[in-house]
């Protein structure tokens, strides 16, 4: 159940790179980012500023989000060259919960840095442009999409529910949010989520110590347990994509919520959770469709 035994005060955006068979992730406000792969072995990179979330360039390099910026990193020498910057003249907010779209898009959400109510933003990075979506979110979560790439998910955690955007041909909005599932009466806070080949939507629950299965129709049908309360975020991986990594946080807990949860802050390792589907690399101006 446990991948990785390494504790992260606030484990965020896991990424299955296929070509590395390497799983990536950050500890946001430990500024750093940790990955593992498939043979074992383990590889830590300390990091200039807070950074959440990442998508796949190539062989050797990311896209990954800060608190003020976007910007391609180099894996091997750690190296950032910014690319567009993103609420840099903002010191109070920072990046958080983010994914690469099925047509090469990055979908990446703002944040107040103390959770400042409605402080935040959605935002997605297409070919050079980066565009505001959507404001007045406090923290942005839950950021996937549909097999096809005609719907996008979104949740502001402190609202408690997850809404659906449709998109157009290029993954751009086409549409008014719409609310997909109200988690308010089932006691459950919604972080990231990550769908699988059918649709079904596979959620990570902050304070409750579940991933919540989502049918493509909105439907609760399954929850899984996994020995930390404060769940952040899932991903698929594996050399068949069929294992949901899901990182979690130590953040916010007592001293006895840690005693009572001495597994907070690993990553874990989940199996026969349906299968995701290989990430897309992010498209720039000169790639071709």
């Amino acid at each position: 159940m446990t991948f990785d035994d390494r504790i992260c005060a606030l484990g965020e955006g896991p990424l299955w790179h296929p070509g590395r068979e390497e799983l990536f992730w950050f500890d946001i406000t430990a500024r750093r980012m940790l990955s593992r792969r498939a043979d074992g072995s383990t590889n830590e990179r300390a990091l200039p500023e807070m950074t959440s979330a990442a998508a796949v360039i190539d062989a050797g390099t990311l896209l990954v989000a800060t608190e003020t910026r976007l910007a391609r990193l180099d894996i091997d020498s750690g190296a950032l060259t910014t690319l567009v910057p993103l609420e840099a003249e903002n010191a109070r907010t920072r990046s958080n919960d983010g994914r690469a779209d099925p047509m090469g898009g990055f979908w990446i959400g703002t944040m107040g840095k103390d959770c400042a109510p409605g402080a935040g933003a959605f935002y997605r990075w297409y070919r050079g442009a980066l565009k505001r979506l959507l404001t007045g979110i406090t923290i942005p979560n839950a950021t996937c999409f549909a097999p096809d790439g005609r719907r996008a998910y979104l949740a502001d955690t402190a609202g408690g529910v997850i809404f659906t955007l449709a998109l157009d041909a290029e993954g751009w909005p086409s549409g008014a949010p719409e609310p997909f599932l109200d988690l308010r009466p089932l006691g459950l806070d919604p972080d990231g989520a990550v769908t699988d080949t059918d649709g079904a939507l596979h959620l990570a629950c902050w304070g409750a110590g579940v991933v919540l299965t989502v049918s493509p129709q909105g439907e609760p049908v399954a929850r899984s347990p996994l020995p930390a309360p404060h769940l952040t975020c899932p991903a698929f991986g594996g050399a068949d994509l069929a294992t949901l990594y899901v990182t979690s946080a130590t953040q916010g807990l007592s001293p006895a919520a840690l005693a009572a949860a001495p597994a907070s802050g690993r990553t874990f390792a989940l199996p026969g959770h349906g299968r995701g589907r290989p990430e897309v690399a992010i498209q720039f101006k000169d790639s071709v469709s």
